[in-house]
């Protein structure tokens, strides 16, 4: 169905929902390395307007990847709740933004599964900075697994200790550096530097023999691939999270090797082992703009939507935690700190409005138009919209991945300024070990943990 809209005589005409979405988005470098960008800022404000008085509805009918041809626009059709979007079926996307800014995160967490990820990605389009914010910042999606993750006032870290050559010593080194600067409540993840199950195996066990010395109220995980993990469930291997990366078309999730059967294959074994304490969330899912124009699987799309549709794929198996990798994947996706900016804040916001545990992994490649003031400005405003859990990088610089993030003492920042602490659990384990005081600041003194077999101790 094509759409139009006049302005300043000359009319605007887009054949489809898809090119409609396209052209609403704020102008970003992979939209126009894919060919799908507003051709100027005129069209970009046409198509908005359109936009603007689209029925929510519309999206129920009008797929912007065929639902024949794709089994993820099968799955958010197929799950629709329509009981649950019966309160907003009568809204425009113009008229859903104006009600997102009136009501309190309760009326919008109980329409939450009556949301599409297209429905969230086309008010996005519609919305300044500010009201990403405000928004984002009214939801509160808590998870668990031997913590509680997203309670208000709250800001978890994932520490990420990672070493180019997957050096058990220098892991532990990286992981003692984060415990004693208050972070690893989200989860204590390795991106392995191979491929090798084996060596997935060695370092959950180092993970594990470490957690169970010091009763560490957090969950480890090695971020292979959900084969891997698999092939680590049947040895026996210690898993608590399964990890997947994953996009917003079938294309792009075959491009990284899975499909919404073997993530429910994963789940189910992962589920099995009972691991966790305090619930049995257990999957561990990364996303990030532009995965699906890098795997030459876009259909025509602009990477905003697909990246939330990527989070509708999320949605269906229960995380425990969702991060957009914001930055990762370059300029010619996220070009400046500008669009790395924007991005971070709709894919929280997005990612929240279909009842997401949302994270960010705040980030840039040295090779972008961003320095560390851009993620200092990043961090801050993901913290006021009260994003879920960051990353704690040893000294925001992962020397395995080779990419700039953010650090155990961004996240101490984060807290002070804004006056949040970790999860409960962790905050408790962190006073009894005498890593911080009664008032959550670390302590003078700080405690020595020594790392069982790695260290010394």
């Amino acid at each position: 169905m094509p759409y139009h809209q006049d302005l300043g005589g000359t009319r605007h005409v887009f054949a489809d929902l898809r090119q409609v979405m396209a052209a609403a988005s704020p102008h970003r470098s992979g939209d126009v390395l894919a060919g799908v960008a507003a051709t100027s800022a005129e069209q970009r404000v046409a198509a908005r307007l359109v936009l603007a008085d689209l029925p929510l509805a519309r999206f129920l009918t009008e797929a912007v990847v065929p639902y024949e041809a794709d089994e993820v626009t099968r799955l958010i059709i197929d799950r629709h709740d329509t009981a649950a979007f019966a309160p907003i079926a009568h809204l425009t996307v113009g008229g859903f933004r104006d009600w997102l800014l009136a009501n309190d995160g309760a009326a919008i967490t109980a329409v939450a599964a009556g949301l599409t990820p297209e429905m969230v990605a086309a008010v996005s389009k519609l919305m300044r900075n500010q009201d990403l914010i405000a928004v984002a910042a009214k939801l509160r999606v808590i998870t668990r697994f031997r913590g509680t993750i997203g309670l208000p006032g709250r800001l978890s870290v994932r520490l990420q200790p990672n070493h180019p050559t997957d050096d058990p010593a220098g892991i532990a080194a990286a992981i003692l550096d984060g415990l004693l600067l208050g972070s690893g409540d989200a989860v204590i993840g390795i991106n392995p530097a191979g491929d090798s199950v084996a060596d997935a195996h060695n370092l959950l066990l180092l993970l594990d023999e470490l957690r169970q010395a010091y009763a560490i109220p957090t969950q480890s995980c090695v971020l292979t691939h959900v084969t891997n993990t698999l092939q680590l469930i049947a040895r026996g291997a210690p898993v608590d999270l399964c990890f997947q990366s994953i996009g917003g078309t079938e294309g792009t999730n075959r491009g990284f090797g899975i499909d919404l059967a073997l993530l429910a294959e994963a789940q189910d074994a992962t589920l099995a082992l009972g691991r966790g304490t305090l619930g049995q969330d257990v999957m561990y899912f990364e996303t990030g703009q532009g995965s699906a124009l890098s795997a030459g699987a876009h259909h025509g799309v602009d990477q905003q939507t697909l990246e939330a549709r990527a989070h509708g794929v999320a949605r269906a198996f229960r995380p425990l935690l969702v991060n957009s990798v914001v930055g990762f994947i370059g300029p010619e996706y996220l070009y400046d700190g500008k669009q790395i900016l924007r991005a971070a804040l709709e894919d929280h916001c997005c990612g929240k409005l279909l009842g997401l545990p949302m994270g960010l992994d705040i980030c840039y490649t040295n090779h972008a138009e961003a320095d560390q003031n851009d993620m200092d400005a990043i961090l801050t405003l993901a913290g006021v919209a009260g994003v879920n859990f960051i990353m704690g990088v040893p000294g925001a610089d992962d020397i395995m991945l080779n990419y700039q993030s953010t650090s155990f003492h961004d996240a101490l920042y984060l807290r002070d300024v804004l006056g949040l602490k970790p999860a409960p659990e962790f905050e408790a384990w962190l006073l009894a070990n005498g890593i911080t005081d009664a008032a959550g600041r670390l302590a003078a003194s700080p405690a020595r943990l020594a790392l069982p077999g790695v260290l010394g101790g």
